[in-house]
């Protein structure tokens, strides 16, 4: 129990640390955004967009491959083997910068063919659509080879060094918008934007290479070859191939097709849909950012029960971190892009909707993968959920062909993204007897009763009052207030509401000293 009560503390903590740094980073990001669009232009904020997600496809070749290196380094981590640690750490520095080879050969042979003759891009832009291609190879690579670096941080849960990072990070990405917008020389924005950027991420890896010599053994280790591990890894890694194989067809594979059917201004709208929806999914991924490490290190402890209740706790809260967030931005999306972006494409209210309402249904399924990955075993489930998630590429491409909208693609999403959940639920059930019974009951009919009693306030505001500033913070505040209540009340079980009670107690009393 003193265990438990310790990695609860921990994980409390690096939520906090994770919390401030998204808190400055998503109040920036959304004005940033509204500087880059109107910097750039709707028809060079597409093309970003777009040849930016196209190179992310490429991750197709070492995704899986970076899955099993934090996958293997968190659960070594866990049981407490510094000698396979280190083994596991040099091999993984290996395969990275093989994967690095080959995606820098694929992606200046058929990527630059597929860039220039099939993506719709004005003629007059293609030019600088090349100079982003070529920023974001780099910048993809690099972080390829950092990756088994950035996953010791993640390891060992050092999430502060995350949080001022990230706050540089920040600054850096804030200097740079403000220059593309307000300089006084003449440039292309685009090529220079992207340049710029990559000079960002280059700094930033180079901060995490450094940090992590300075206070992780393990990673003092050179690249090196060991059977058994790479045995392991390229097992697991094989076949996790499939499930991030459907996750880039689903966001960036859709986001081609988007391109082909209806062009840049498409891909513009989806890209502030995405915004909108990253400002959101940021607060619950930083507190499943902080979960995830303990299911994996739990389960290599052989401490199920405690591993089962992190899996259902990290499920709910991050669903109701979501839903509080997502509900008064879903009423009020028109004003809110208003207000924000000023103009912008008609299709973004409807994207940002959709995308908001599948954030909601993904976020269910964070920590049953975690679960799932931590056993080593995904033959079957990859084969399963991997290929019914697969069937997004393929059903969007159908739906779009038969003369459907735009929007129709997260449609196709939200349904798939349904039945991937429930067969993770049944792959759970056969390998770690966790229980689908308990799953239900704790947590679907507990969001579910929850979000529909969060909502009837917000919704009876929204429609007595007239559109503007006052009726959105109006919704805003009973969304808050009606969310965090109905989830303290329905939402919670009767320990996890004593203990929130509890340190807001606390808090008030710390406040009221201070005071004094």
């Amino acid at each position: 129990m003193t265990d438990h009560a310790a990695n609860t503390r921990r994980i409390a903590k690096n939520t906090v640390f994770l919390y401030l740094r998204m808190m400055f980073a998503m109040i920036v990001g959304l004005y940033t955004s509204r500087v880059v669009l109107s910097a750039l232009g709707v028809d060079n904020f597409g093309i970003y967009n777009v040849v930016g997600g196209f190179v992310a496809m490429f991750s197709l070749i070492s995704s899986a491959l970076t899955s099993s290196i934090s996958r293997f380094l968190t659960f070594e981590l866990g049981a407490g083997n510094m000698k396979r640690l280190k083994e596991v750490f040099a091999t993984s520095l290996l395969i990275q910068i093989a994967m690095s080879v080959i995606v820098l050969v694929v992606a200046e042979t058929i990527g630059l063919w597929f860039v220039n003759y099939k993506l719709v891009i004005p003629a007059d832009r293609l030019y600088a659509a090349n100079w982003v291609f070529q920023a974001s190879v780099f910048s993809f690579i690099l972080g390829l080879i950092s990756c088994p670096y950035n996953a010791l941080i993640v390891s060992h849960e050092r999430m502060n060094m995350f949080a001022f990072i990230g706050i540089f990070e920040t600054l850096l990405r804030l200097a740079i918008v403000l220059f593309i917008a307000y300089s006084p020389w003449q440039f292309d924005r685009l090529i220079v934007y992207a340049l710029l950027l990559v000079g960002v991420s280059t700094s930033l890896q180079a901060i995490y290479l450094n940090y992590t010599h300075r206070h992780f053994e393990e990673s003092h280790v050179r690249p090196e070859f060991h059977k058994k591990c790479w045995k392991e890894m390229s097992g697991f890694a094989g076949w996790n191939a499939i499930g991030c194989t459907a996750g880039l067809l689903k966001d960036q594979g859709v986001n081609i097709l988007l391109n082909l059917f209806f062009g840049p201004v498409v891909n513009a709208a989806r890209g502030l849909g995405m915004t909108v929806n990253g400002a959101v999914n940021s607060f619950a991924g930083n507190f499943l950012t902080a979960v995830n490490p303990q299911i994996t290190k739990s389960y290599a402890a052989g401490d199920r029960a405690y591993t089962f209740s992190l899996v259902e706790r990290g499920s709910r809260f991050g669903y109701y971190i979501i839903m509080i967030l997502a509900l008064p931005l879903i009423l009020e999306t028109p004003f809110v892009l208003t207000l924000w972006l000023k103009d912008y494409p008609a299709i973004t209210v409807t994207f940002t909707r959709l995308v908001l309402v599948l954030s909601l249904v993904d976020i269910l399924s964070n920590t049953l993968i975690t679960l799932q990955t931590a056993t080593g075993k995904i033959r079957n489930y990859q084969l399963a959920v991997g290929g019914l998630l697969l069937m997004n590429f393929p059903f969007s491409w159908i739906v779009l062909k038969l003369g459907a909208p735009a929007y129709s693609v997260y449609m196709v999403a939200i349904v798939i993204a349904i039945g991937c959940l429930f067969l993770r639920l049944l792959f759970l059930r056969k390998m770690t007897q966790f229980s689908m019974r308990q799953y239900f009951q704790n947590v679907l009919l507990n969001v579910t009763l929850t979000t529909l009693a969060s909502a009837v306030l917000p919704l009876t505001v929204y429609h007595m009052l007239t559109e503007g500033v006052f009726r959105m913070v109006t919704v805003c505040i009973v969304s808050l207030i009606s969310g965090a209540t109905c989830v303290l009340f329905i939402g919670c079980t009767r320990s996890e509401r004593a203990f929130i009670l509890d340190k807001v107690s606390s808090l008030r009393n710390r406040f009221t000293c201070v005071r004094a």
